[in-house]
């Protein structure tokens, strides 16, 4: 059994993360932290867990992270690179659910997240957790960066186009919608059901901070130069990403359906819809898949992918299960095998 523990577990990924890994047979659960809630039960704190986790949280002073065999940080920006170092050191694997290991580059994590590195000599040797590009890495990784939930969305659905260089990579538009819970759990003015409610808005138009996390991701697929316009929306809904992604066809007619079918053919959370469906986000709530359908308007040289996966499960907490087991060499879909909620 892997002894499991989770630093910050009161947050929406956490929560999500207790769900999935309650139902895990082959993981033990050990500490959750919390600063605020040490003491309280997991289960007054979320009653969706009565019954089913049986912990309380642990001050993150006072928590034996060092006893598990791996930690997931489920907190916000900034938390887990002052873990990591040391918690590597022990021998305990890492998966950061946050962006402190996402970005390679210090000076570009720097800018987009107004803080400085607690430890960038771990930006090299930490390995990007999206296991459709990464798989073979991520096994023998002891530090994994899972990707953020836009990032995904929108990785997976552009990945086999650049792979098989059929479209201009300097040319990339992805419009991309997301519900409430991706601005996390505590209170925001933006996020009040009637701020949010029965309206839908575009924010960061000039400059998200997934920007360059996409941007990296894709450049390492294609030799040319990358021109990414990424513009995020609040929808709303409360879980879920749906990605509208434009890209331009260059050489000669290709069958897409065929280049996506191929890619994700054996892959278990990638579900590549038949030709001129459109998938929506309700069919992936809860579950831990992507669903992408490729477009081809007119026959012409633009290109339209849908993409959607819930920004919960494969969009966070999921993927990093998902991770885990690459890891640990289990099975890449234990404790996965649920499928999405309807209605």
């Amino acid at each position: 059994m892997i002894k499991v523990g989770i630093i910050g577990g009161t947050g929406y990924t956490g929560v999500e993360l207790l769900r999935i890994l309650s139902r895990h047979p082959g993981i033990e659960l050990g500490v959750i932290t919390s600063r605020n809630e040490a003491g309280t039960a997991v289960a007054d704190h979320f009653p969706s867990l009565r019954g089913v986790v049986d912990h309380d949280f642990v001050d993150p002073a006072s928590a034996h992270l060092s006893d598990c065999d791996l930690v997931f940080s489920a907190t916000p920006n900034g938390v887990a690179m002052e873990y990591a170092r040391g918690l590597i050191e022990a021998g305990v694997r890492v998966i950061d659910i946050a962006a402190d290991f996402r970005i390679k580059d210090k000076i570009i994590w720097e800018r987009w997240y107004g803080m400085e590195h607690a430890c960038p000599e771990l930006l090299a040797e930490s390995v990007y957790g999206l296991p459709e590009l990464n798989r073979e890495r991520i096994r023998d990784a002891y530090l994994v960066a899972n990707p953020g939930c836009y990032p995904t969305a929108v990785i997976l659905g552009l990945a086999p186009l650049l792979e098989d260089q059929c479209v201009d990579p300097a040319n990339l538009i992805a419009d991309a919608k997301s519900g409430v819970s991706g601005a996390g759990r505590s209170a925001k003015l933006g996020s009040l059901f009637t701020e949010a409610g029965d309206s839908l808005k575009a924010y960061a138009v000039g400059g998200h901070r997934h920007q360059p996390e996409i941007h990296q991701a894709l450049a390492g697929l294609t030799t040319k130069d990358v021109g990414l316009t990424f513009v995020p929306h609040l929808a709303p809904m409360i879980r879920g990403i749906h990605a509208t992604i434009y890209a331009t066809a260059t050489g000669s007619s290709q069958n897409f359906q065929d280049i996506f079918e191929k890619k994700y053919g054996a892959e278990p959370f990638v579900d590549v819809m038949p030709a001129d469906q459109h998938p929506d986000t309700r069919s992936v709530r809860g579950s831990n898949l992507c669903r992408i359908a490729i477009h081809q308007p007119g026959g012409g040289d633009r290109l339209v992918v849908l993409s959607v996966i819930d920004n919960l499960v494969k969009g966070a907490a999921g993927q990093a299960v998902q991770n885990m087991n690459i890891m640990f060499g289990l099975d890449e879909t234990m404790g996965l095998e649920m499928p999405p909620l309807l209605p």
